[in-house]
């Protein structure tokens, strides 16, 4: 028999009444990650070095995780769909590792309390009491949101406003993370704007490639609901990472032929809208024009054992690894005949000069989004979100095999191609002219 109208409005009054609270329903393309109803999908951890956690034997990374679980369920509930926690032990960790994705919850805490999102296992964005003018000198009247582990003054590190709800009331937080560069919204107002996320445990490398969200407890309640998440593709986070200041950058390819190229053109195709070296051929295929100070942005996709280059103030002719500023290597890096290179031969490297960091490549086949930055004599690469380079050639008095790089202090040249046989893909490739260093020339 169905209910009446009257009947069905006194039975959701009753479980409002008595607490009863659905959660939401994960927006379209989001998944949940807390069912408000168990900690299915949730481990404890608490602020513990990942890598450390990682290296440790099996049987005592078990027992590690098995203790932390057991206290964390001392002092963490679920209530009406809300995880509760008192302001002590282990933070929930998830189970997931996320890479690129986007991150939406609400939170609601109590006054004096610390607490925080960590990101990829890394603290974190930064949630406290806006209103404690103890913690003014560090921060806290300027609001939560802001990366706090960031180095002082570095972009993201303090949120650009003040967007805190009183106390009582539900915020919410929009928290997206391609690579390293995270922006946060907090309230539906953007307090962080595509900042790189430093690597707290260890800041002379990249945020780690993947890792887990955490919730942590410092010091009074908080409650969290409508926890849901969704995991870009890679196509998707280069999209997402060519938007930035996009308007600003000139398209140096019209996806259709090489007008605007010179060089070994006959060498190089046009495929599908991009850019490929044909197979059993190489050489530098270079723009029509010459560059100073500049930033470069280029999609790649390499073949398995795929090797090519990234030719930096380059002349017409000769080996761009020597006689141009540099080749910066395009690499398969995880191939097995690659596996005995000097490290300066490895994706992204000033070759034979400069190692830059490894395991930020997508799987061999995907396209990579890669941004490069030359000013003066120092340049950085940027792989999928992720600094893997920021070096100044200037400094390097040690090179491969005891060979000089006499190109290295050029201060102009081509940009362009250095292909070595293998059919390695290029497309949206476009550059943006920085100031020039004074009195630049050949």
């Amino acid at each position: 028999m169905k209910k009446t109208f009257a009947s069905l409005a006194l039975t959701l009054l009753t479980l409002f009444a008595n607490g009863v609270v659905q959660a939401e329903a994960p927006p379209e393309g989001y998944r949940a990650i807390f069912d408000g109803k168990t900690l299915d999908g949730w481990q404890a951890r608490p602020h513990f070095n990942p890598t450390e956690l990682a290296n440790m034997p099996a049987e005592e990374r078990d027992a590690k995780l098995t203790q932390w679980m057991t206290e964390a369920k001392q002092h963490w509930t679920i209530e009406n769909g809300e995880l509760v926690n008192d302001g002590k032990g282990p933070y929930l960790t998830t189970n997931d590792n996320f890479r690129d994705y986007e991150l939406l919850l609400e939170y609601k805490t109590v006054p004096r309390a610390d607490s925080g999102i960590y990101l990829k296992g890394t603290p974190q964005v930064q949630i406290w009491d806006s209103t404690e003018e103890a913690k003014f000198k560090i921060g806290a009247g300027l609001g939560s949101g802001g990366l706090w582990n960031n180095s002082p003054g570095a972009p993201g590190k303090d949120p650009a406003k003040l967007a805190d709800k009183p106390f009582g009331e539900w915020n919410s937080f929009k928290i997206r993370q391609i690579g390293a560069r995270t922006s946060v919204w907090l309230n539906g107002e953007k307090v962080v704007d595509n900042a790189i996320m430093e690597n707290y445990w260890d800041r002379k490398s990249p945020l780690a490639v993947e890792g887990p969200i955490q919730l942590q407890t410092h010091g009074g309640e908080i409650r969290w609901r409508n926890l849901f998440v969704r995991e870009f593709s890679g196509d998707e986070a280069n999209e997402i990472l060519s938007r930035q200041d996009n308007d600003s950058f000139k398209s140096l390819f019209n996806g259709e032929n090489l007008d605007g190229w010179q060089g070994a053109v006959d060498n190089y195709e046009v495929v599908d809208g991009a850019i490929r070296c044909k197979a059993g051929h190489g050489g530098l295929l270079l723009t029509d024009d010459q560059y100073s100070n500049f930033v470069a942005r280029v999609e790649f996709r390499l073949p398995p054992g795929g090797n090519n280059g990234l030719a930096i103030r380059s002349p017409l002719t000769g080996d761009a690894a020597y006689q141009a500023m540099t080749e910066l290597q395009v690499l398969d890096n995880e191939h097995p005949k690659y596996a005995k290179l000097d490290p300066r031969q490895y994706h992204g490297s000033v070759y034979g000069m400069i190692a830059a960091k490894r395991g930020y490549l997508r799987e061999t086949g995907q396209w990579n989004f890669q941004e490069v930055t030359v000013n003066g004599s120092r340049i950085k690469v940027e792989l999928n979100g992720n600094v893997i380079l920021d070096a100044d050639v200037a400094d390097v008095t040690e090179f491969m095999a005891g060979r000089p790089h006499p190109g290295k202090d050029r201060k102009t040249g081509y940009f362009g191609f250095a292909g070595h046989n293998d059919p390695v893909e290029f497309r949206s490739v476009s550059i943006r002219e920085l100031p020039a260093t004074p009195e630049a020339s050949n």
